[in-house]
């Protein structure tokens, strides 16, 4: 038996013995001894009885080990032209200052506090803050509008909004005081202070309950870490549900530090001391998980960067990255490299640059298209790993796992399970598919360590979301299939939520949006297959009766009303006015046959339409505008 067969049948026929094995990794003020309990819901809850601070198992105890000296945050900003290097102690007294601050503000543990920032070291600074205090911090992506802002905090209630003065776009200078006022001035929900950091590119003016930054730290005391319960909540983050209502993902802390500190040498084969590279933002689970906490929990060095994988200056900037800190690891989207590969599809650049240090580079958030992969296994002497998660599992579902074992790549798969996780793939029924046979992707339960434990006050809809389809099993709301070797692969989402450059984003918010103006009487907005970025959202529209205005004005008032609610980060950019929908007799519209004609595939007449005709008004408006493949799609029989 192999070692990740070893490993694997561990974790699932004695999992409280295996994990109970991986929890020795950390310093527990209270070592566990309860290893697997069980809530009210029948959810696996981990660690019940142990006590720890992810704080002082990241930083503190680190600096006890001897680590003070060494860097755990190096962050590059070629936006800002500007470079800082934080030592594990730099950090460490970074984050009790601000948790001294924070608690002079009147934050207890418990309580809730809203970050919205930019990729700055202040961002990490009160994230930590917060878990120092045992406070839940919900990190929101800095590029959503004030609406998805407010919608946040009325649901996390804050006691503190922690936000920059700016984030940076390229070269655009985007300022978040007046998003987070205008927030606030839609929420019901008031946190008792803001506190801003002013950057000095675009410093903010501050009102009645703001606070600086940087005054309130030099007045604050050093605050110890607070002992708090593992099953104590981390934080809360928002990923995008099918009604529109974004779900706050609960996150615990012991069993999320158990997680990712085994996951750091399983999957990521890093060793303490060594640099770990992940491009994403912390306002996602990937920065939270691979730049924030898991890096720092095992001692190595994490590189934060404020850019993007081209134009800052060029294609070249990962590269130069892995070059500069000398990176072992490197963690981004397939996204990423489609726009590396358009911009510089001979890989030029890379010949500038000594990435020898590398390796193995790892990609997730979205599929892995084989085109992308083959590119870069063609491009690179290390292995390019596709894995696979959600925010809700908070750590990798399936992955190749050189921690354990190094195991042959295929194009277009995940490779297997991730000890802990026992994935299958069922049919409509409930019952076993067999290979090669497409089904809905569940994991049985117990879910391992670090996975959500719910969602933020609101108990039915995490049942109802996840357990409720197939009892016994966590919905993962991703289709796909096992092939005879046990390799997974996963073929894309189950629901209307679509994966926009790594970004999960829901089409049927959308489509609130878009049919909230005046002049539209139905609509539906679809996710299409994008070379860029995976998908991006379409939408087409029937105007009411008697609508007598232009076209063209109607799709910008649309495509600005998406961009005004949701954000720049939708992506939506083109509506189709049509006369009508394909729709069942039963006034369903057919959007899965709509992405088919969109994507170029070849599209039947289902017996169930109320309209045959319907289909070919569609398709004659997706061609003469260019969307997607239409033009490629062509009707069976």
């Amino acid at each position: 038996m192999s070692r990740y067969q070893e490993a694997f049948r561990q974790a699932d026929e004695y999992p409280e013995l295996f994990w109970a094995e991986q929890a020795k990794r950390l310093p527990w003020y209270t070592p566990p001894t309860q290893i697997l309990t069980y809530d009210d819901q029948q959810h696996a809850r981990w660690f019940s009885d142990g006590e720890i601070n992810i704080c002082y198992a990241a930083l503190d105890y680190h600096i006890e080990q001897g680590r003070a000296e060494q860097p755990a945050i190096y962050w590059d900003s070629p936006v800002t032209n500007a470079k800082r290097t934080l030592t594990y102690r730099q950090l460490r007294d970074q984050v009790a200052y601000f948790a001294g601050a924070l608690a002079e503000l009147g934050v207890e543990k418990g309580d809730r506090v809203v970050i919205y920032m930019p990729m700055i070291p202040e961002a990490l600074v009160a994230m930590y803050a917060c878990a120092r205090l045992g406070a839940v911090h919900s990190v929101v992506f800095g590029g959503f509008a004030p609406h998805e802002l407010a919608m946040r905090i009325d649901d996390a209630e804050p006691k503190v909004v922690v936000a920059a003065s700016c984030g940076i776009e390229l070269e655009n200078i985007i300022p978040y005081k007046p998003i987070v006022d205008q927030a606030l001035a839609l929420s019901t929900h008031q946190p008792q202070a803001c506190v801003i950091y002013q950057r000095s590119i675009h410093p903010a003016t501050l009102g009645e309950r703001d606070y600086n930054w940087d005054e309130v730290i030099a007045n604050a005391p050093f605050a110890e870490c607070v002992p708090v319960k593992s099953t104590d909540p981390l934080y809360i983050l928002y990923t995008s549900g099918t009604t529109g209502k974004p779900k706050g993902v609960v996150r615990d802390t012991g069993g999320y530090a158990v997680a990712l500190a085994y996951s750091m040498e399983a999957i990521y084969a890093m060793a303490p001391g060594e640099v770990f590279f992940t491009a994403s933002d912390v306002g996602w689970v990937v920065g939270h998980s691979y730049i924030v906490y898991a890096p720092l929990l095992h001692g190595c060095t994490s590189v934060m960067y404020e850019g993007k994988p081209v134009n800052t200056p060029d294609a070249g900037s990962f590269w130069r990255l892995i070059e500069e800190y000398k990176v072992r690891s490197f963690f981004t989207a397939p996204t990423a490299f489609r726009a590396i590969k358009k911009a510089d599809p001979a890989a030029e650049l890379l010949a500038k640059y000594d990435i020898s240090s590398l390796r193995y580079l790892y990609v997730a958030g979205e599929r892995l298209d084989p085109p992308t992969f083959h590119w870069l296994d063609g491009l690179l002497d290390v292995p390019v790993i596709d894995h696979w998660w959600q925010t809700e599992t908070g750590w990798p579902i399936a992955a190749n796992q050189p921690g354990l074992e190094v195991m042959p790549i295929k194009a277009g798969s995940a490779t297997v399970p991730v000890p802990g996780f026992n994935v299958q793939v069922l049919g409509r029924d409930g019952e076993q598919a067999a290979p090669m046979e497409q089904g809905s992707v569940v994991i049985k339960q117990p879910m391992p360590p670090g996975c959500l434990t719910g969602i933020w006050r609101d108990p039915q809809r995490f049942h109802s979301a996840y357990m409720a389809a197939f009892p016994g099993y966590y919905l993962t709301g991703d289709g796909g299939y096992f092939d005879e070797t046990n390799y997974l692969f996963i073929m894309g989402r189950t629901d209307d939520v679509i994966n926009v450059a790594g970004h999960r984003l829901s089409t049927g918010e959308m489509e609130e949006v878009v049919g909230a103006h005046p002049a539209v009487a139905e609509c539906a907005v679809i996710g299409i297959h994008d070379m860029l970025k995976g998908q991006v959202p379409i939408g087409l529209v029937i105007p009411k009766d008697g609508f007598d205005g232009d076209e063209v004005t109607l799709e910008n008032e649309l495509i600005a009303r998406v961009r005004d609610t949701i954000g720049p980060i939708a992506c939506f950019k083109q509506v189709l006015v049509v006369n009508r929908l394909p729709k069942t007799r039963s006034g369903k519209i057919l959007r899965k046959l709509l992405r088919n004609i969109a994507d170029g595939k070849a599209f039947g007449i289902p017996s169930t339409i109320d309209d045959p005709t319907s289909l070919n008004d569609v398709h004659t408006a997706m061609c003469e505008r260019d969307v997607g493949s239409a033009d490629k799609a062509t009707p069976l029989g």
